[in-house]
């Protein structure tokens, strides 16, 4: 039977889940989430929400987003169709890598998902044409909660390996890191 890999990155917390397909001449098997292999994640609650998104563009940028506390969630994010380069950022304070960002490149073919603990912001940018991303998440949407980084701040850098083609209008108001109007970040102690 399939099972999951976890991997670690530069960013405490930040995983990278490998899925181990089964296969044979039907095609293949793979589990996409088990709470018993995902124990070493220590989930802060249970999944209690799951997204798909659908993008139709290349080059398209969605996000950074992130929920403040006490609505801030954990995430599982795999890409199900195309490829994306999905990006998280550590906005806990104090924590060694505050405002530090790390990508992976997420496709079926390379069977990567992305674990984002409390307190990191969370985007991508499709690859190509028509992906689909699914979300796993263990708190509840809260509108109320939402915040978000400019996908092109200066203070963060990332480079998006394609030009821009399509990004929300939410998405572009997103203020500054370092602007008078920036973000409420997550503490580091309450995570």
């Amino acid at each position: 039977m399939g099972s999951l890999i976890l991997h670690t990155t530069p960013l405490s917390g930040l995983l990278v889940v490998e899925t181990r397909p089964v296969g044979d001449q039907r095609g293949s098997f793979a589990r996409l989430f088990c709470a018993r292999e995902l124990e070493p994640l220590a989930l802060p609650g249970p999944i209690v929400q799951i997204n798909h998104s659908y993008t139709s563009a290349a080059g398209t940028v969605r996000g950074l987003h992130f929920q403040r506390p006490p609505k801030a969630e954990a995430k599982l994010v795999r890409c199900l169709r195309g490829r994306v380069l999905d990006v998280a950022v550590d906005l806990r304070k104090g924590s060694e890598t505050y405002l530090t960002w790390h990508a992976v490149e997420l496709s079926p073919e390379n069977h990567l998902a992305f674990y984002l603990p409390r307190g990191f912001a969370h985007g991508f940018q499709t690859l190509e044409p028509d992906c689909e991303l699914l979300y796993l998440h263990t708190e509840f949407y809260s509108p109320e909660h939402e915040g978000g980084l400019r996908f092109d701040d200066p203070a963060l850098g990332i480079p998006w390996p394609l030009p821009v083609a399509e990004l929300s209008a939410r998405d572009a108001a997103h203020p500054l890191v370092h602007s008078a109007d920036g973000p409420d970040f997550v503490p580091l102690e309450i995570l």
